[in-house]
């Protein structure tokens, strides 16, 4: 019991290290919070800083969630994972390392909780990004249906049951952080990535 206390812990500690705050702090002298959307995510990250910092800030984010859940999982099985993967999901959206502030959106890192948990599942949904991000490019918008496709991929998959709860719970909780996105979506004011973007290396 206290080995599983201590690795959900750890997962909300570890996701509460905000990649996407201190890489552009350290080699940048920057503070992402003040561009952008405010966001210590990995998509304002990239918009901000191009690929060269945003790739990096999406592969830390997708570790935050992947290593308590894969560490779960082995030690004590589903639920300890899920609830390590959740835990990671919650320090990356309220930090403690920055008091509890607005975080990421937890899309990457609960990418990294579905690749401990259901691996195919999580394949198919980073297919599902790919081609709605190609196909639009808006991150949100990718990020939006990725996340309602999580639960269906996980039946799809047979993934037990515990981990398909979690997937429905943390495609609510992405949508609910997305509500701002869903409203600039409809009204046509949401920012597209550019080619520029996506090339560039600010």
């Amino acid at each position: 019991m206290t080995a599983d206390v201590l690795i959900v812990l750890g997962g909300y500690l570890l996701g509460s290290i905000p990649f996407g705050y201190v890489l552009p702090r350290l080699l940048r002298g920057d503070d992402i919070r003040r561009h952008g959307s405010g966001n210590v995510g990995a998509s304002n990250v990239w918009r901000v800083y191009g690929p060269s910092l945003g790739v990096p800030v999406a592969l830390l984010d997708v570790a935050k969630g992947l290593v308590p859940a894969l560490v779960g999982l082995k030690v004590s099985g589903d639920w300890v994972a899920v609830l390590a993967g959740a835990a990671a999901m919650a320090g990356h959206a309220r930090p403690v390392f920055l008091r509890f502030s607005k975080g990421g959106k937890m899309v990457a890192t609960a990418g990294g909780v579905a690749l401990a948990l259901a691996p195919l599942a999580a394949a198919a949904c980073l297919v599902v990004w790919l081609v709605v991000f190609a196909a639009f490019r808006y991150a949100s918008l990718a990020s939006i249906v990725t996340a309602i496709a999580l639960p269906f991929a996980c039946l799809a998959f047979d993934a037990p049951w515990p981990v398909v709860g979690f997937a429905a719970i943390a495609a609510v909780g992405v949508l609910a952080l997305h509500r701002h996105n869903i409203r600039r979506l409809l009204a046509g004011s949401e920012p597209r990535f550019s080619g520029r973007l996506l090339r560039g290396a600010r």
